[in-house]
């Protein structure tokens, strides 16, 4: 009996809610204020789309790129960052750059690195 109750009880499901609580505060944050092991952390996942946090026990950051573009130009436009009881929700846009600009054939790799009060929760991408 005791086996099954551990069984039924042990084993919870931790669904992320997704009502919004509060919008979220936040900073752009330029390459040169990131913190040295971020920096190099970018710089390493920049050739692929990839999505991550940073925490350095003041601040959290939460960075997106969107791997190796043809040309320059692109700008990414932050939707929202809010928080619910139990997660931090990002979500971004890349948005592509004028016919002019696309002229350009010098491959980039365009991202965003926001910064946020430190917040010990799950980030969830969307």
């Amino acid at each position: 009996m005791l086996v099954l109750t551990v069984f039924l009880f042990g084993c919870k499901s931790d669904k992320l809610d997704e009502e919004k609580v509060t919008n979220i505060e936040y900073t752009v944050t330029s390459e040169d204020r990131l913190p040295a092991e971020l920096k190099e952390l970018v710089e390493e996942k920049k050739q692929q789309p990839f999505k991550m946090t940073f925490r350095d026990g003041e601040y959290l950051y939460i960075c997106q790129g969107y791997g190796k573009q043809p040309c320059g130009g692109y700008s990414i436009q932050v939707e929202e960052v809010y928080r619910t009881s139990n997660a931090v929700y990002f979500s971004a846009a890349l948005i592509g750059p004028t016919q002019a600009e696309a002229q350009m054939q010098m491959p980039t790799y365009p991202y965003i690195v926001i910064k946020t009060e430190y917040q010990d929760m799950t980030v969830v991408f969307d």
